[in-house]
């Protein structure tokens, strides 16, 4: 159960959390562009830099870094794409475990536009936003950061190759 603020779900009492129990609890993710915080390195800021599919074509920009507010890991992409000059751009979201390689400007990842542009749409009138990132992770294959067993790596990834 979560308020629509975006805040931390809440749970009755003798309730365990969601996040213990396996599914993800609404809320969690934060746009990093609407907290007070930052990326511990600036150079590791990706806000802004091209993002490029598997085949070397460009998806969109990064606008904003979705941050998991209880662990304060960067876990998705916000990527912003078409229109002009802003106006009627759409909103695209990708895990960070799509990520293959990132430089000054530009960010590499193992997805291609025709699977980003059919991904899942973010809902705002959603009361329930796990659905949301559930079909997300699902639709991209990758385990989700809530589920058992998972291991976050580290921001920016040590493994990905410079382009």
């Amino acid at each position: 159960m979560s308020d629509r603020s975006g805040s931390h779900p809440a749970t009755r009492p003798g309730e365990e959390p969601a996040r213990r129990r396996g599914t993800h609890p609404a809320g969690v993710l934060v746009r990093l562009g609407d907290t007070t915080g930052t990326v511990a390195d600036p150079a590791e800021d990706v806000r802004g830099r091209r993002v490029l599919d598997s085949a070397g074509a460009e998806l969109g920009t990064v606008d904003d870094l979705l941050v998991d507010s209880e662990q304060e890991r960067v876990r998705m992409l916000r990527l912003k794409h078409g229109g002009v000059l802003g106006i009627g751009a759409e909103v695209s979201f990708v895990p960070v475990e799509a990520i293959t390689a990132i430089s000054d400007e530009e960010v590499r990842v193992d997805l291609d536009r025709e699977r980003v542009s059919r991904a899942p749409r973010y809902d705002p009138e959603l009361a329930d936003q796990s659905e949301f990132y559930d079909s997300l992770y699902g639709y991209y294959g990758y385990a989700p950061f809530w589920g058992p067993g998972y291991v976050a790596r580290p921001w920016p990834y040590p493994g990905a190759d410079p382009l």
